[in-house]
């Protein structure tokens, strides 16, 4: 099961049951089977409160996932994405907001599937599932 939920953000996910569709087909396509997965949508202030909390950065971010898979085929996590970063970064990178929050929305997922993007590697590797599966969305 995957939800969406708006927690300190004025913000309204369009086409919830398409990008549902699409992130299972994601899932199934790495071989795994979608557990559940909530989104939390929030402003800078929230996510940045989290970050320190439970990571010890004092930075801003994007995203923050924090998968609660107990099995390694299912799949399951909370992801955090501030929409005031998605949209900050979709207007330094001239981007699309739908566009960027796209590709943070899989990206989270990505992380929960197992990719990081410490590395270089790790970061190209990343990359080129997140453009594969944006490429798949409908």
């Amino acid at each position: 099961m995957i939800s969406f939920s708006v927690l300190k953000a004025d913000f309204q996910l369009s086409n919830p049951g398409e990008k549902k569709e699409w992130l299972k087909n994601t899932i199934l396509a790495e071989k795994k089977i979608t557990g559940e997965i909530h989104f939390i949508f929030c402003d800078d202030k929230y996510l940045a409160q989290v970050n320190l909390k439970y990571l010890s950065h004092d930075t801003l971010t994007d995203i923050i996932t924090f998968s609660n898979s107990e099995n390694p085929i299912i799949i399951s996590g909370d992801i955090f994405i501030s929409v005031d970063r998605v949209f900050d970064n979709a207007r330094t990178l001239n981007n699309e907001f739908e566009a960027e929050l796209s590709r943070v929305i899989v990206h989270g997922v990505l992380h929960l599937l197992g990719y990081n993007d410490h590395t270089p590697d790790e970061k190209l590797q990343m990359r080129a599932k997140e453009d594969y599966y944006l490429h798949l969305q409908p």
